[in-house]
């Protein structure tokens, strides 16, 4: 069926859109798939708060010029689904990797972050980003741990002495 100019527009604004604000994208060849297996991605990729389209390629090309993503316009050849992460740099990545594992078909064809292209074979790396609660735990953890050695150096000479003081008690207790 064939889209009128209004339905392109449409199309082109709303992944233009959704581009912006996005931190990452994958492309992803989806030829050989089921509806339902398309379904059961989309439906994840909603609840991993990732965005998921499929468009004409001159329609995606478009949509993307003046984005960080126009590094991903020579790549955009063939039946593409488009997987942007909204919030988390590795959120479409992971979603596309999990799903991989389960159906084979759907095959990462380009991956991009804020404007680097990266290979298809770098899914795994953008996947393995931590999340943002893993990063703020991994940064809050850094920063904790010069403090506890801190403490702990105060501390010892204190504790060196209660040691020192307890065993010449116990000492004096033996010999009386």
């Amino acid at each position: 069926m064939a889209l009128k100019l209004e339905d392109k527009k449409a199309i082109v604004a709303e992944v233009a859109e959704v581009a912006k604000h996005a931190s990452s994208l994958v492309a992803a060849e989806y030829a050989g798939l089921t509806v339902a297996q398309l379904t059961e991605l989309r439906k994840t990729a909603r609840s991993a708060g990732v965005y998921m389209r499929v468009a004409r390629n001159t329609l995606a090309r478009r949509a993307l010029e003046g984005t960080k993503f126009a590094c991903m316009q020579p790549s955009l050849v063939g039946p593409l689904i488009l997987a942007f992460s909204k919030e988390e740099p590795g959120a479409a990545a992971r979603l596309i990797k999990e799903f991989v594992k389960t159906n084979e078909k759907l095959q990462v064809k380009a991956l991009s972050i804020d404007g680097l292209l990266l290979p298809a074979t770098d899914i795994n790396k953008l996947a393995t980003l931590p999340t943002r609660l893993e990063a703020i735990a991994k940064l809050m953890g850094l920063m904790r741990a010069p403090i506890e050695k801190l403490v702990r150096t105060m501390a010892e000479p204190h504790a060196k002495l209660v040691r020192t003081l307890a065993a010449i008690r116990d000492q004096k207790q033996q010999a009386a």
